[in-house]
């Protein structure tokens, strides 16, 4: 009776192994990284926030007293409140900014790089420069900015004094401050086909139509992209209030969510409550975003659909 060879590993499958090994040596490091600073800190944070941990000693399972406590908490409310305020003017307002920079810097005129880069600068100062700067410029009574409104005969408001104008100020912060997104409304501009724009022209479009049937349908894409990005933003902004105003005077109509949920963790120590913040913005995002998504499925034109 005959009995087989045993059958020898092909050379393609040696290979294909050592390939394996040493693709998984070369991103190590980065699986390495990946788990420490990001997984292991999101798993976490999970677990965290059905806690009562406040760093310094191990933590307590409690189950969802974390969650309930926060739908009872004022403050919680009023910081979400300011945070949902902010994001619904900040959003439309610098938007409209950064497309509006764009359609101007589109323009082929002697000089436009020096105008590109006069607009982008502001959006490199650090933000807490940014704030110190703005502070001053925004003070009730020695104000840069009102100094100018006095001058054309409008006596300017407290800026950061006045609840019902704190936050209109911070919204024009955020506006002065669209580089990055109008960088990118001109890259979106100028992949626009100019043969769309010479059918329009042959049609008698005025200026308006061509914005409206042209320019910003194929525009779109890069707005759903900024806006969401703006939104994300938006929801996470921090440090313009904290160094305007750490206790978020006046009147707490700048203390903001993320705000709060750094006191919660670095000052009052309750880190278990503050992941659980952390996680409702999480889904809170995640929810906005998806409806940004499918409200839009109408109206975002992608090239070849």
């Amino acid at each position: 009776m005959a009995v087989d060879s045993p059958r020898l590993p092909s050379r393609s499958g040696s290979n294909a192994r050592r390939e394996t090994r040493t693709a998984l040596l070369f991103a190590l490091p980065w699986i390495i990284g990946f788990s420490a600073f990001l997984f292991y800190p999101l798993a976490a944070s999970i677990y965290y926030s059905f806690c009562d941990y406040s760093v310094l000693r191990p933590p307590v399972y409690i189950g969802g007293d974390n969650y309930r406590d926060l739908l009872r908490d004022e403050l919680f409310w009023t910081s979400l409140r300011n945070t949902g305020l902010y994001a619904f003017f900040a959003v439309p307002a610098t938007t409209a900014t950064a497309i509006t920079l764009a359609l101007l810097l589109n323009a082929n005129i002697r000089g436009m790089a020096a105008y590109r880069a006069a607009f982008f600068v502001p959006s490199l100062v650090p933000l807490v420069a940014m704030a110190v700067v703005w502070q001053y410029m925004l003070n009730g009574q020695h104000g840069v900015l009102n100094d100018l409104l006095g001058r054309v005969g409008v006596r300017g408001p407290d800026w950061l004094g006045d609840p019902n104008w704190s936050k209109p100020a911070l919204v024009l912060v955020a506006a002065w401050s669209v580089g990055h997104a109008m960088v990118i409304y001109l890259a979106g501009l100028q992949d626009v086909p100019r043969q769309l724009y010479e059918a329009a022209d042959l049609d008698g479009a005025t200026w308006w139509e061509r914005l409206r049937s042209v320019t910003l349908p194929m525009l779109s894409p890069v707005i759903l992209f900024n806006v969401i990005m703006g939104i994300i933003g938006a929801l996470q902004v921090f440090t313009l209030p904290y160094v305007l105003s750490s206790t978020g005077s006046p009147a707490r109509s700048l203390y903001f969510y993320t705000m709060y949920l750094f006191d919660n963790a670095f000052v009052y120590h309750k880190m278990g409550y503050a992941c659980a913040m952390g996680w409702i913005m999480f889904v809170v995002i995640v929810a906005l975003t998806f409806t940004a998504l499918k409200l839009s499925e109408r109206h975002v034109h992608y090239g070849g659909s």
